[in-house]
C-alpha cells in the first residue's frame, strides 16, 4: 500500500545531486562491506538454468520469469530471484579458504511484488557470502558477523553526511540483537510486523534472530525457504535460528525498514531437516541439493543489502522510485507526483 509521509521534503533537491549521492553511497558501502568481511568483488549471473536448484525461491510462494533458449533445445532458464545458493556454489569451484569470501551486483526481477513505497519488480543488491569453519556454526559467530555488516553502514552513514551535510546520521552506535520468540513473549497480540515496527522504533537498529522457525505460538516470525539459511538448529535455551533481518527505524516511513536478511547457512542435517519439515524431498536429488548432501560445498555465512533500499534510507527518500527506475501503476506515480514524490 502506498504510504504518502506529511510535509515530505526531498534534502537533496535536485535529480542530479541524488544521482551524486547515490554513486557516492553505492561506492562508499561495499568498499566498506568487502573491508569488513575479507571479500573479492565477482561477476553474478542474471539467468541460471531451472532445474538446478540454484535459484532462490524466497518464500517459496514466488515464480521466477522463465523462458528457452535457441540454442538449448529443451532447456529452461530462470532470471534471478537472489545468489542465496549461487554464491556458496561458487565458493565451491574457487575452492575459497575459511575466513575469504566474495560479493556481487545482484539484479534481479520479482514480478509478483506488490508495489509499494519500498518493493518494486526490480530488486538490486549486494549478494555476499563468506567461507566458515563447521565450528563457527554458532550465535556469536552470527552476531559478530552482523556487527561488521552494520560497521560499514555506519561508515558510510558518516562519510555520507560530510559530502552532503543536509543528510546528517541517525543510526545508534551500536545494532542491538533480540530473538524472534522474546518479541513474541515481549507483544503477545500483536502481528510479526507490528512487533518489528514497535522494537525498531524503541532501539533505532536491531537484528532479530530466527526467521522461519517456528515460535511457541507455532508461526513462524516470517517466510524463509528451506534450503539456504539454518533457521531449525536448536540453541541451550531452545530457541531457533542462526538467521536473521537488520531492521533500522525509517522516520520517514514511520516504520522499521528491513536493509538485509543474512545467516549461517545450512549444513548437510539443516538442509535433511529443514526439506523435511516443508515436504520438499523432491529437491535432494538437484544439483545444488546434492553436492551440498555429499560434502561438496563449504560452511559459509552470507546474505543481500539491497542497494536501492539502502540509498532509500540514508538520503532520507519516502519511496524507492526516487532511487531507481522501475515499472510503477500510473496512479501511484500521480499520487507521488502531487506531494513532491518523483518515480524514476
Amino acid at each position: 500500500m502506498l504510504y504518502i509521509p506529511e510535509n515530505y521534503t526531498n534534502l537533496l533537491g535536485s535529480y542530479e545531486r541524488t544521482e551524486q549521492a547515490i554513486k557516492v553511497v553505492k561506492e562508499l558501502f561495499q568498499e566498506a562491506l568487502a573491508e569488513e568481511l575479507n571479500l573479492l568483488r565477482v561477476t553474478a549471473p542474471m539467468v541460471v538454468l531451472s532445474g538446478s536448484g540454484l535459484n532462490d525461491e524466497l518464500s517459496g510462494k514466488e515464480r521466477p520469469v522463465e523462458f528457452g533458449i535457441r540454442d538449448l533445445p529443451g532447456e529452461r532458464a530462470e532470471i534471478v530471484h537472489s545468489l542465496a545458493k549461487w554464491k556458496r556454489w561458487k565458493l565451491a569451484e574457487m575452492g575459497m579458504e575459511a575466513g575469504r569470501g566474495i560479493y556481487t551486483d545482484m539484479n534481479a526481477l520479482r514480478p509478483e511484488e506488490e508495489l509499494d513505497n519500498i518493493h518494486s519488480i526490480y530488486v538490486d543488491q549486494w549478494d555476499w557470502e563468506r567461507v566458515m569453519l563447521p565450528t563457527e556454526r554458532t550465535e556469536e559467530y552470527l552476531r559478530a558477523t552482523v556487527t561488521a555488516v552494520y560497521s560499514a553502514l555506519l561508515y558510510t552513514e558518516e562519510r555520507l553526511a560530510e559530502a552532503f551535510p543536509e543528510l546528517q546520521p541517525v543510526l545508534p552506535r551500536q545494532i542491538t540483537f533480540i530473538h524472534s520468540q522474546e518479541l513474541l513473549d515481549r507483544w503477545p497480540d500483536l502481528t510479526a510486523k507490528e512487533r518489528e515496527n514497535r522494537i525498531t522504533k524503541e532501539l533505532g537498529a536491531v537484528f532479530i534472530i530466527g526467521i522461519g522457525g517456528p515460535l511457541s505460538n507455532g508461526e513462524a516470525h516470517d517466510s524463509r525457504a528451506a534450503d539456504y539459511d539454518d533457521w531449525s538448529t536448536t540453541d541451550s535455551s531452545g530457541r531457533t535460528g542462526l538467521n536473521g533481518d537488520i531492521l533500522l527505524w525509517n522516520n520517514i516511513l514511520g516504520q522499521a525498514f528491513e536493509i538485509s536478511s543474512m545467516g549461517i547457512r545450512v549444513d548437510r542435517e539443516a538442509l535433511l531437516r529443514q526439506i523435511t519439515l516443508r515436504g520438499e524431498e523432491r529437491k535432494l536429488t538437484l544439483p545444488f541439493h546434492s553436492a551440498l548432501l555429499n560434502g561438496a560445498l563449504p560452511q559459509t555465512v552470507g546474505g543481500g543489502i539491497g542497494q536501492s533500499r539502502l540509498c532509500m534510507f540514508l538520503l532520507r527518500k519516502a519511496h524507492i522510485g526516487e532511487i531507481q527506475s522501475s515499472i510503477w501503476p500510473d496512479e501511484m506515480r500521480r499520487k507521488c507526483a502531487e506531494k513532491g514524490i518523483v518515480l524514476a
